[in-house]
């Protein structure tokens, strides 16, 4: 069997950044792409999380880098090649409750040949091996392509439908400077993410989850917008999404991809997010709407064609208007939909915060509010970090130090079932 020591100090880092992969174990595998720089940060970034990684390389693959990096990223021996151990059974073959046992394979980078091997069942490396016996005992793998473009060509993509048709998933690649690149970390990690989280405690609920900035046109060109990056509310639906919600995303104009799996309608104004909302509560059943978006509460009084001249008018003024509360048409839409709304402040004390978003709370009749400081450079509209106050109509506070914005996302929606049920059981 494959031995580990008891502790190295690299494994320090393991759950600095949360535990939502607590008790999950990743067989990374390597193979001889120059990307293979990345996998070092990739492996530590998992551990953070919560993951152990054991790493696997092809020869190829240690040609690049050592394996003593590998071993130093992860505090785990590198399998090199498969010994008398029969390492590629002891990770991931058909062993029920064994322990050691990987939950997933990871193969970033894969290149061409690797993929075009794995395809067609040629087992002729350690990283072909574990994959081929990982398929053979239903272990989720996935694969995450880097080459050069120009072997990015029709033969490599009939291998790659092949792998998709037999349920191995296959992220990327991002087609840039010539390059068939490796997939962003963020990317990779949501991938894990997705397949590794088993709780599926928001089977058969609709939820609705708004996202972004909206934009407020003067004219055709002008607008009135924030800063408003909408990771928070994508974050939120891709954690719905992984505990088996059926999830619809109303987003504005958003700074960070939207993953193709997420069911999303594209709006603009504040009266373009009501409007959808609206009309979604009107045809359809959902359980809860989670309103992350910055919607503006002001927008210009009049609008005007074409485009203000800066030639002819020295002065521009923009009279306002409030805009409707997004919150108060959902509920009259549905009294019995359960609300999470948002109460972002700046520069405010921690009491302040709390009690602002309790007063907000009550008077738009939602069932939780997360309020967070979005003056705060670290945990702001444009970080990949957050850290949230959850208060519900009783006034209990739960803290959310700060993490991720996925770890808040999981944790809100943790914090969001909990007070439905206890909804339910009361009413």
């Amino acid at each position: 069997m494959v031995k580990h020591p008891l502790h190295h100090p690299s494994k320090d880092i393991i759950e600095t950044k949360g535990t939502i992969l607590r008790g999950k174990t990743i067989c990374m595998c390597l193979t001889g792409s120059v990307a293979v720089i990345n996998a070092p940060v990739i492996a530590r970034e998992l551990m953070r999380l919560g993951a152990e990684v054991i790493p696997c390389m092809s020869k190829a693959a240690t040609g690049l880098i050592e394996p003593s990096l590998m071993h130093w990223a992860t505090g785990n021996p590198v399998i090199t090649k498969l010994t008398g151990a029969v390492e590629h059974v002891f990770l991931a073959g058909d062993r029920p409750n064994a322990s050691g046992k990987a939950d997933l394979i990871l193969v970033c980078p894969a290149t061409a040949n690797t993929i075009s091997k794995i395809a067609n069942g040629i087992d002729d490396t350690p990283v072909t091996t574990m994959v081929s016996t990982a398929f053979g005992s239903s272990i989720p793998i996935v694969i995450v392509p880097a080459m050069h473009e120009s072997m990015y060509h029709s033969i490599i993509e009939k291998n790659i439908s092949i792998l998709k048709e037999h349920g191995i998933d296959v992220l990327g690649p991002r087609i840039s400077e010539g390059k068939a690149k490796i997939s962003k970390l963020e990317d990779v990690i949501d991938k894990v993410l997705d397949l590794l989280i088993t709780t599926r405690d928001l089977e058969g609920k609709k939820i609705l989850i708004t996202a972004g900035p909206s934009r407020e046109a003067i004219d055709d060109i002008r607008y009135l917008s924030n800063k408003s990056s909408g990771r928070m509310g994508i974050e939120l639906a891709k954690e719905a999404s992984a505990r088996g919600a059926e999830v619809l995303l109303v987003a504005g104009e958003c700074m960070v991809k939207i993953p193709d799996y997420i069911n999303t309608i594209h709006v603009e104004s504040a009266d373009d997010f009501i409007k959808t909302i609206k009309d979604e509560l009107s045809y359809s059943k959902y359980d809860m709407l989670i309103s992350a978006a910055a919607i503006s509460d002001y927008k210009p009084t009049e609008y005007i064609e074409g485009k203000i001249s800066s030639d002819e008018v020295e002065e521009l003024k923009v009279n306002m208007q409030l805009t409707p509360k997004i919150l108060s048409v959902a509920r009259r839409k549905d009294y019995k939909l359960f609300i999470i709304a948002f109460k972002a402040e700046i520069n405010v004390s921690r009491s302040d915060l709390i009690d602002r978003a309790y007063n907000r709370l009550l008077k738009s009749e939602a069932d939780l509010i997360v309020a967070n400081d979005v003056g705060r450079r670290d945990i702001g509209f444009n970080s990949k970090d957050n850290e949230v106050y959850i208060v519900n109509k009783e006034k209990h506070i739960t803290h959310i130090d700060k993490h991720t914005k996925r770890y808040v996302a999981s944790k809100i929606i943790d914090v969001a079932l909990e007070n439905y049920r206890k909804r339910e059981v009361n009413n």
